[in-house]
């Protein structure tokens, strides 16, 4: 779409105007669409080929186009125009909940009715459900995890499976363990498409995914998808890749060059220590600079001070916001000005998710790595926290088989078997989405299930293998042998994959200086050295014996800082 919404919208003339179930469709979702959003508003390639799909054949689509094509705007005039063809609400799965408010915003001001049921507001769910039960709802926006609660699945999701019209997985690449942001309840989703109505239309949707992701995907919902696949390159980013071995020449080169760069972005970093120590480094320089974590309690003091950010990111009323990928999905600024990376992210897949965020509406965005010495131990620690060993898994299930027919829960599950409660809770969760699950969970009890489970050590192994392997293209990336934006596009697959002309390697030369101020150097050096000292004072007090369970948790790899 080409136009900005205007700041009132009306839809009482084009509802008295919908067309019947014989009308023209791509008149009536274009003349939706610049309702909302203006009169020379119209379809971006492809998004109106997905909208007829979905209407007419009712198709099964995966859609892979780069962030900011409007994969939102297809499924909510998708549901606009099934419901006014009699079909019932659109199930929308979406990861998070930062993206689901924005959603439901998104939805209203294409007159689209939606309410989402998360862990936020279950003080509304009640009047939710009344509506949806009124068919007053047009469509209902819940988290992958939600499906892992029985009580919604009975209650809610039951009674709307057979008078569905659309069901949406949002960021489907999450449905993928080859994928970069694997979610384990993605997998409930498999259960659920085959107790759809053959009429129901099926769309997924992602801005990364690369063959492999995509077969996966396909496969996990159910084969006969149809995939709609776009140029994932974009031609406004100006991409540089920069070595600077110490954090602190890092730290120094933001506090150079951010305040000449026009507009706000974001700066992202592997660590919250990182994100708080940055942030304050900058502040400290006078550049307004916020950290962004994952964490806290949903609808906590901390939940609603990152919301207030991310409103001030909007509204360019910070200049940079110091974040972990817990600010990513789903977050919306088309005039994002610049993306900085702190440090080597794991993938090219994560990173292009994080870099394509800027320069959606804007003629110059830069994109820029900065990556050092210290970057591979962190991606090697959280590889080697995203699969469990082996002997975890055996650990869990042995001790819910020994305590059948009764169960157990996490926490006692956990004592039991002398295994820490997150990765008691990791293994679990993981065991839980497998196609015949050897364990199931009823309230808060966990149970061993009748099934021949096998933990697969080869594909373990062969996941292993694979993020290791994609650093190594990350490493390569970075040593800039090639157009920066062609390399991205090519390790995703795109078939327009070609040189950008606007990158550092297309150019010959830095587009942003490379080696910072010595001056600045050495008051970041300071910073980080009093801000990690800080960090290590020991509390005031401490425990009155060191347990066994402190013993083991002081032998695990510690999370880098």
């Amino acid at each position: 779409m080409t136009s900005p919404p205007p700041d009132q919208l009306s839809f009482d003339a084009v509802e008295a105007e919908a067309v019947d179930a014989g009308g023209d469709i791509a008149a009536r979702a274009r003349e939706l669409l610049r309702a909302s959003l203006g009169p020379d508003a119209d379809f971006r390639d492809g998004q109106l080929e997905a909208i007829e799909a979905l209407v007419e054949r009712r198709a099964h689509l995966l859609v892979v186009q780069r962030t900011g094509w409007g994969k939102s705007s297809v499924y909510f005039l998708t549901t606009k125009l099934l419901r006014e063809r009699g079909a019932g609400p659109t199930v929308l799965v979406s990861p998070l909940l930062a993206l689901m408010r924005d959603q439901v915003r998104a939805a209203a001001r294409l007159g689209v009715r939606a309410e989402r049921i998360d862990s936020t507001n279950t003080d509304e769910w009640d009047d939710i459900i009344d509506r949806i039960s009124a068919d007053e709802v047009d469509i209902l926006l819940v988290s992958p995890e939600r499906l892992a609660n029985a009580g919604f699945v009975a209650r809610v999701l039951e009674p709307m499976l057979a008078d569905v019209g659309l069901f949406v997985v949002d960021e489907a690449h999450c449905i993928s363990d080859w994928g970069h942001d694997f979610r384990p309840d993605y997998r409930r989703i498999r259960g659920i498409l085959p107790r759809l109505g053959d009429d129901v239309a099926v769309l997924a949707t992602t801005a990364t995914a690369n063959d492999a992701v995509v077969r996966d995907v396909v496969d996990q919902l159910g084969g006969k998808v149809e995939v709609l696949r776009g140029p994932l390159s974009r031609a406004s980013l100006q991409l540089q890749a920069t070595h600077l071995p110490t954090e602190h020449e890092r730290m120094a080169w933001l506090a150079q060059h951010l305040p000449n760069i026009d507009g706000s972005g974001i700066i992202y970093v592997l660590t919250k220590a990182h994100a708080r120590r940055i942030a304050g480094f900058l502040a400290s320089r006078g550049i307004d600079a916020e950290h962004y974590t994952g964490g806290g309690t949903p609808g906590g003091a901390e939940d609603a001070r990152k919301l207030e950010l991310e409103r001030r990111l909007l509204a360019n009323e910070v200049k940079a916001v110091v974040a972990t990928p817990a600010l990513g999905m789903g977050f919306d600024k088309p005039d994002l000005a610049f993306v900085v990376h702190f440090q080597m992210p794991q993938s090219l897949i994560h990173y292009y998710q994080q870099v394509g965020r800027a320069g959606r509406a804007v003629d110059d965005a830069y994109g820029v790595l900065l990556h050092g010495d210290g970057d591979r131990r962190i991606t090697d620690y959280f590889i080697g926290q995203a699969f469990p060993p082996i002997e975890a898994y055996e650990s869990v299930l042995g001790g819910l088989r020994m305590a059948a027919p009764a169960g157990m829960t996490t926490t006692a599950l956990a004592k039991a078997i002398r295994v820490g409660r997150a990765l008691t809770e990791q293994v679990l969760g993981q065991l839980a989405v497998e196609l015949n699950p050897p364990v199931a969970k009823r309230g808060g009890t966990w149970y061993a299930m009748e099934s021949d489970y096998r933990v697969d050590e080869g594909k373990m192994a062969e996941l292993r293998v694979r993020r290791h392997a994609e650093y190594e293209r990350m490493l390569a990336y970075a040593r800039g042998e090639d157009c920066l934006m062609r390399y991205v596009a090519t390790e995703l697959d795109d078939p327009a994959a070609a040189a950008c002309g606007r990158c550092a390697v297309c150019v010959g030369h830095p587009l942003l200086a490379e080696h910072p101020e010595p001056e600045l150097v050495a008051l970041a050096a300071d910073y980080r050295e009093v801000a990690k000292s800080r960090a290590r004072k020991p509390r005031a007090k401490r425990p009155p014996k060191t347990t066994a369970r402190v013993k083991r948790r002081r032998k695990r790899p510690k999370p880098p800082t």
